[in-house]
Formats: structure tokens, sequence, C-alpha cells
């Protein structure tokens, strides 16, 4: 089992959601560490999979304007093969599982109002899939 996060921890996770370029000096100034301190629990917390990458997220103007969140019912035990499937589609930018009544959730991003409908079959028509509910996400309120 993977140690828990102490506030230290947090608190760079957090700094580093914000900045994810930021730089160990720049970190150790803002949280009061010495650089040594961020650099290695930067490195324990890659080694633990607390931080698994990191990435760029850019603003919703400057990629494909039209986002929603895909709700996935799944027949029986293809979940596998439907993630396998899902996985392989460019405009799905991260799948989750989940619990209750929905088995996956899809953010999708696309360019065009022809573009998402085109994804919406494909997922629907995955081998697998038995059910789907979507929703656009309209206006960012936080985050």
């Amino acid at each position: 089992m993977t140690a828990p996060l102490d506030e230290t921890d947090r608190r760079l996770l957090a700094a580093l959601r914000a900045d994810g370029r930021a730089s160990v000096a720049a970190l150790s100034a803002a949280l009061g560490l010495a650089r040594g301190t961020v650099r290695a629990r930067i490195e324990a917390m890659k080694a633990r999979g607390v931080i698994r990458r990191f990435t760029v997220e850019t603003d919703a103007e400057e990629g494909p304007a039209i986002r929603a969140v895909m709700s996935i019912e799944l027949k029986g035990s293809m979940t596998r093969s439907v993630i396998s499937a899902l996985s392989r589609m460019p405009e799905i930018t991260a799948l989750h599982t989940t619990n209750g009544a929905w088995d996956l959730v899809a953010e999708i991003r696309v360019a065009s109002l022809p573009e998402f409908d085109r994804v919406l079959r494909e997922v629907r028509a995955a081998p697998g899939v038995s059910n789907s509910q979507t929703s656009l996400l309209l206006d960012r309120i936080r985050g």
C-alpha cells in the first residue's frame, strides 16, 4: 500500500497542478522548502506512482471548441475491449472507470458538431457498449 500524502506533498502537488512547468527553485521559494526537499519529494511521488506524468493543458480556445462528457454502460465482461477501442480514439482525451449506473466516463474534445456526431456514433457502435449519455460542457466556471 502506498504511504499517504502529508501536507507538504499535497501543497507541492497543488503547486504543480497550478504550474506543471515550475522549476524546482520556483517551487522551493513558493512553498518555503529547500530545493533538495522539493526535488526529493517529486522523485518519491513519481516512484510511488502519485505523479504519473507531466503534461500540458491548453485553454479551450487553443484547441477543439466542443467538449463533452459521455457516461457509458457496458455489456457483461467487455470492459477491457471497450477501453482498448476507446483509448485509440484521439477525440477521447480522458477515460475513467466509475461506479454506479455507468461503467466508464469519457471526456471528448472535437472541433465541430459533425465530428462530435461521428464520435458519438463510433462510441455507441463499439462492441460491448450497451448505453450512453452525453453532456456538452458549455462554459468553464472553475479549473
